[in-house]
């Protein structure tokens, strides 16, 4: 083969080379990217931090939540295990919250305030998310006996709900106010949730609990 036709052949052979990881690298740029996109706005994976969700999931179990469903309009049902930001302040360990707007409503476990739910919740978004089950719609009348909900003068059947005894287990009735939800821990005795800081906003809800991945064991619908 003459010089130059040598010479053009590794030309063209180098090119197909670059060409080849150029397209790698787009095509693993876009696998990211799709990556991404379906995270942010349809499915992310969420670990369990605490033992509030108890029996039904466990500490340090990973669950796939279904973002896409609220973004288009969906709203949260009856027993739907959700995950959103709770109010403000809710950071502290149960008992400590506030009702109402920060700094303005009485600590939930406040002497006489014992058995009063949150009919309200605090002004500003908190930066965590939770994980609990949704026990009230908006315009539910939701009160508290012996750990197990009453809505709208009936109890809830609540199967998933672990034994609760002690003062947080009594809620006098609220009713949940509109565009909100009130969400409760199934580990009743052991669940910072709505009882201590009050209802959610739906704008502060990110999603629905549709799978758990980890640990194999527990695969399936929570």
């Amino acid at each position: 083969m003459p010089a130059h036709r040598r010479s053009t052949h590794r030309t063209r052979v180098a090119r197909r080379r670059i060409g080849s990881k150029l397209e790698l690298v787009l095509l693993v740029a876009a696998a990211l990217f799709f990556a991404m996109a379906i995270q942010a706005f349809a499915v992310k994976p969420y670990l369990i931090p605490t033992p509030s969700m108890l029996p039904t999931l466990i500490e340090g179990q990973r669950v796939l939540v279904d973002r896409f469903s609220q973004r288009i309009g969906s709203r949260p049902e009856h027993g739907d295990i959700t995950v959103f930001h709770p109010p403000s302040g809710a950071e502290a360990r149960h008992g400590e919250g506030q009702c109402g707007a920060a700094g303005e409503g009485p600590s939930y476990l406040d002497g006489p305030l014992a058995t009063q739910s949150c009919s309200r919740p605090t002004g500003a978004r908190g930066e965590t998310t939770f994980i609990k089950r949704v026990v009230g719609l908006p315009g539910d009348h939701i009160e508290v006996r012996d750990g197990h909900v009453i809505r709208n003068g009936r109890q809830s059947d609540e199967p998933f709900a672990a034994a609760c005894g002690g003062q947080v287990c009594n809620l006098d009735e609220i009713v949940v106010p509109r565009d909100s939800y009130f969400l409760m821990g199934d580990n009743r005795d052991d669940s910072n949730d709505s009882r201590f800081w009050g209802p959610v906003p739906r704008a502060w809800i990110i999603g629905k609990a549709v799978a758990t991945y980890w640990p194999l064991s527990r695969i399936g619908a929570p």
